[in-house]
């Protein structure tokens, strides 16, 4: 029996890789993958402004009613400071901001929806492929070893590490593109070392791993 310590030492280190993407993402509040909706970068989301008062809270006077009255004032006052809308008010005054955007470096564009979406991608492909290995690949490997190359899934690994301590900007940019090829790398490897091995089981496993390299397509 082949023994599965180099693709358990391999899916190690890209759940590694796997679990800093996500916290990644999570950071920049996208958890919830490209175009989520209501999301800063979602382009029908228009973001709410706080809200601000120089002066206190007043009511409005309807038609034919009077403004005055100490009386009616202080009763609508006391009511008002006990409703949730005048507390989330309040919190505006302070200078809170009412829907912060995470590590939030600037308006939602272009760029950043394409960054977004980039990343997104290689988190679910790095989900999915790992899913791959610890199903079809690991029982493969334990009735017939073939090749795993350990050093591109430390390469992996490490540029994700790397990335997440980058500020939006070119170097990450370049960071992201390394990792979707690095990612790719992977998985078309997996996929040669398993073409001499034409088994029922074996076709499954290269058709679930030709399917992830459909979602990273070239940069």
């Amino acid at each position: 029996m082949a023994s599965p310590a180099p693709l358990v030492a391999s899916i190690s280190h890209q759940m590694v890789a796997l679990q800093t993407l996500q916290l990644l993402q999570q950071e920049w509040g996208w958890g919830d993958g490209p175009g989520a909706p209501g999301g800063p970068c979602d382009p029908d989301h228009v973001p709410a402004a706080p809200a601000r008062r120089s002066g206190p809270v007043r009511a409005r006077t309807g038609p034919g009613r009077e403004e005055g009255g100490g009386g009616a004032r202080n009763r609508g006052a006391r009511a008002r400071a006990s409703s949730p809308e005048v507390e989330g008010v309040r919190g505006a005054e302070g200078g809170a901001e009412l829907l912060p955007f995470p590590r939030d470096r600037g308006p939602c564009t272009l760029a950043r929806m394409a960054m977004r979406s980039a990343l997104a991608r290689v988190v679910d492909s790095t989900s999915e492929l790992v899913s791959v290995e610890q199903t079809l690949l690991g029982p493969l490997q334990q009735e017939r070893s073939f090749p795993i190359h350990l050093k591109d899934s430390v390469e992996f690994r490490n540029i994700c590490s790397h990335l997440a301590l980058q500020i939006e900007g070119q170097q990450f940019d370049r960071d992201l593109n390394a990792a979707h090829q690095c990612l790719k790398t992977i998985v078309k490897k997996l996929i040669q070392s398993l073409a001499n091995l034409p088994s029922d089981a074996h076709m499954v496993a290269c058709a679930s791993l030709r399917q992830i390299l459909q979602n990273l397509p070239d940069t």
